[in-house]
């Protein structure tokens, strides 16, 4: 037999998935376990939007769609782009995609070649690197730190650029840090992507889930609109993630070219979803973000309270906490959040994966209940 694909053979699966389902399973098979895993909103999808779906398969909205999107999803797109982010953009600068997964390969399909260099920002998705060397491209990893609120270093992001770099990746508010960049980092990093001719990719799924400042997309600094790539979808703002719907947004020449890789991987994401993506945009989801809200100041003040070590999150879901204190040499993350699902009946995510060795990640994405209950837990069996 022939070998199989060596880009593929050298990536990892996905450490987040692996240790979520192994909790899932253990949970099915009755194990009492508080699950603070999944990247995945708690809440049902509205109602309305369900309903958008049932009509659409009743009218047999059944067939092939453009690869890009219908024209009414991408129309309602511009307009919330303009609504909420200030930025003016055509439907032909927008391609509708299988979730968000799929508009980042496709982003990456349009501008990489390969042996090009990626700066991403960690910690970081696990997702970022894998995909970038699927491209034949190098991701370059610059570090992120707490004590600087998890904002990139203009001096760290001037070493790590080569001749070879083609673009930044971030993400804002972040997975998993609950970072979210401000005015003033995204000024920086558009002056360096101007200054060396880059692109950004800008990734923004969780731009509905901010607490202590506003979400700014760096598409609308004077002169990034060209440079930039914005990644956006409908799963975590309005609890979609089974739907997959997610969307790109860049210039006309580069969207040309992402439906183009589309066109020839899914041809187009399900018909039935796009209706009711289309009704998504105009469902209010803040009672979602408001609960978001409380739940971190919940999980902050008992997370404080016990004297752990984290960063009290910005934006998105999730929080990180540092769990040095409790490894030894021979007891990794990975190693103790096992344990921790055995023993004390809560899972957590070892967040060595997303480029922090040593700190877990902890999804509030769930009732303020099993907050209080895990987290109790956490602190029984640690403290």
């Amino acid at each position: 037999m022939r070998n199989i694909s060596k880009t593929v053979d050298a990536i990892e699966s996905s450490l987040t998935l692996r240790i979520d389902s192994k909790a899932k399973a253990m949970k099915k098979e009755g194990k009492d376990l508080v699950l603070f895993t999944a990247g995945e909103p708690d809440f049902d999808t509205p109602q309305a939007v369900k309903e958008a779906a049932i009509e659409a398969i009743n009218a047999n909205f059944t067939k092939y769609t453009k690869s890009s999107g219908i024209i009414e999803l991408r129309e309602g797109i511009c307009e919330k782009l303009k609504k909420d982010n200030g930025l003016e953009y055509s439907p032909d600068e927008i391609v509708v995609s299988n979730g968000g997964k799929q508009a980042l390969f496709n982003i990456f399909g349009a501008i990489l070649n390969p042996g090009d260099e990626v700066i991403v920002l960690t910690p970081a998705w696990v997702s970022y690197s894998p995909q970038i060397k699927m491209w034949k491209a190098k991701p370059t990893e610059v570090k992120t730190y707490p004590e600087n609120d998890y904002l990139p270093q203009e001096e760290d992001l001037e070493k790590a650029i080569t001749d070879k770099t083609k673009a930044i990746l971030f993400n804002s508010p972040n997975n998993p840090t609950g970072a979210v960049y401000d005015k003033r980092t995204l000024e920086m990093l558009a002056h360096i992507a101007q200054k060396h001719d880059l692109y950004i990719v800008a990734d923004e799924v969780y731009e509905k889930m901010v607490y202590d400042l506003p979400h700014i997309s760096i598409a609308s600094f004077d002169g990034m609109k060209e440079r930039t790539l914005i990644i956006n979808g409908f799963s975590k703002s309005h609890a979609m993630t089974g739907w997959r719907v997610g969307y790109s947004v860049a210039s006309l020449n580069i969207s040309k070219q992402i439906s183009k890789i589309q066109s020839h991987t899914t041809s187009n994401i399900n018909s039935i979803t796009q209706k009711a993506a289309l009704k998504a945009l105009s469902v209010d989801t803040k009672y979602m973000m408001d609960e978001y809200k409380k739940r971190r100041d919940l999980i902050s003040d008992m997370l404080s309270n016990a004297n752990f070590k984290f960063f009290k999150p910005k934006g998105a879901f999730y929080v990180m906490v540092n769990m040095t204190e409790f490894l030894t040499d021979e007891k990794n993350t990975e190693d103790l959040c096992m344990e921790l699902m055995e023993k004390a009946g809560v899972a957590l995510i070892p967040a060595d994966a997303f480029g922090a060795k040593g700190f877990v990640r902890i999804s509030f994405a769930t009732s303020q209940e099993l907050i209080k209950k895990g987290i109790n837990r956490l602190i029984e069996y640690l403290k």
